[in-house]
C-alpha cells in the first residue's frame, strides 16, 4: 500500500488536499476499507506491507521481507536469506556473550539480552521544532491565534532533529529527559558513545533553555524535572572506566559547565533560599 506522507488538510482544516492520497491513507484502507485511499500505482513516500494471516493455536507463521534498492525481476531475492539470518543471530550471541555476565542464570541472561536489546530497539529520529509549530506549515491555513501563548511557546530557541533514545517507540514515540538519564546507564554496556552523545545532546544550546532548563518531554517541556542528568553522567563516566580501563575525562569537562547551569536553574526553581 502507498501514498504520500502528506497531512490531511480536508480533514483537519476543511480546505482541498494536494494530493488525494494522504498520510492517513494506509489507515482508512485497512480499518474502514477505503479502497481509494491508497495509490493504486504503487508509488508514494509513505508505504506499508500488508499480510492478512489466520494463526491457529500452537501455531506459527513466518514472514519474510527483504528491503532492497535493487532489481530482483527473475531471481529469488531469498537465496540467502537463511545463511545471512544466522549469520546475524550468531553475531548478535557473541555481542551479547561479551556484555552479560555469564555466572548468571540462563534466564537471567535473556531477560538482560531483551532489557538491552529493547533499549537499542527504542531509538528512533525525533524532529520537533516549536518555531515552526508556533507558526505553522507553509502553504497551510495558518494556526488559531491562540496557540501563540499555547503549550511550549516559552520554547521558541528548540530545534530537535536526531536520533534519540524514546521511553517506547510505539506509545511513547517523544523523548523524556527523566527517563532518557536513566536510559544511558544500561546503553553504556552495549553502547558507551551513543549514551554520551544523548547526555551531551540534551545540553546543547538548541535542546536547553537559556535559563538552563532541560526540555521535559513534548507536551509540555517546561515540566520541571530534577538535575539526574549529572548523576547519570557520573555513572556514565564510571561504567565506561571499569570496562574500558581508561575513564574519560574529556567528556565531563565538556558537560560540566552546562550541568551546573542545570542545577543552578534547579535550585532556583524549587528552593529560592539556598
Amino acid at each position: 500500500m502507498f501514498t504520500e506522507n502528506e497531512t490531511n488538510a480536508q480533514r483537519l482544516f476543511g480546505v482541498e488536499n494536494r494530493t488525494p492520497y494522504v498520510k492517513d491513507g494506509i489507515n482508512n484502507y485497512v480499518v474502514h476499507g477505503s479502497q481509494e485511499a491508497v495509490n493504486p500505482e504503487h508509488a508514494g513516500t509513505k508505504a506499508s506491507a500488508h499480510y492478512k494471516l489466520t494463526v491457529e493455536a500452537g501455531a506459527t507463521t513466518v514472514v519474510r521481507l527483504r528491503l532492497s534498492n535493487s532489481d530482483f525481476a527473475g531471481k529469488n531475492s531469498f537465496d540467502s536469506f537463511d545463511k545471512i539470518f544466522a549469520s546475524r543471530r550468531r553475531e548478535a550471541d557473541e555481542f551479547y556473550a561479551g556484555i552479560i555476565p555469564q555466572d548468571l542464570s540462563l534466564d537471567a541472561q535473556n531477560v538482560m539480552r531483551q532489557g538491552l536489546g529493547g533499549m537499542l530497539w527504542s531509538k528512533q529520529f525525533y524532529h520537533y521544532v516549536v518555531k515552526d509549530w508556533l507558526q505553522g506549515d507553509p502553504g497551510n491555513p495558518p494556526p488559531p491565534a491562540e496557540r501563540a501563548k499555547g503549550r511550549n511557546y516559552e520554547w521558541n530557541h528548540l530545534y530537535n532533529a536526531d536520533v534519540i533514545s524514546m521511553p517506547d517507540k510505539w506509545e511513547y514515540p517523544w523523548y523524556a529527559a527523566w527517563d532518557l538519564s536513566f536510559h544511558c546507564v544500561p546503553l553504556a554496556l552495549v553502547d558507551c558513545d551513543f549514551a554520551k552523545e544523548q547526555l551531551s545532546l540534551m545540553l546543547r544550546e538548541w535542546y536547553m533553555h537559556p535559563n538552563g532548563q532541560i526540555p521535559a518531554y513534548e507536551w509540555a517541556l517546561g515540566d520541571v524535572n530534577p538535575p539526574v542528568h549529572a548523576w547519570a553522567a557520573w555513572r556514565l563516566y564510571k561504567i565506561d572506566k571499569k570496562r574500558s580501563g581508561k575513564g574519560d575525562t574529556e567528556f565531563l569537562k565538556r558537560i560540566f559547565h552546562k550541568l551546573m547551569l542545570n542545577f543552578t536553574w534547579w535550585v532556583n526553581r524549587k528552593d529560592a533560599r539556598a
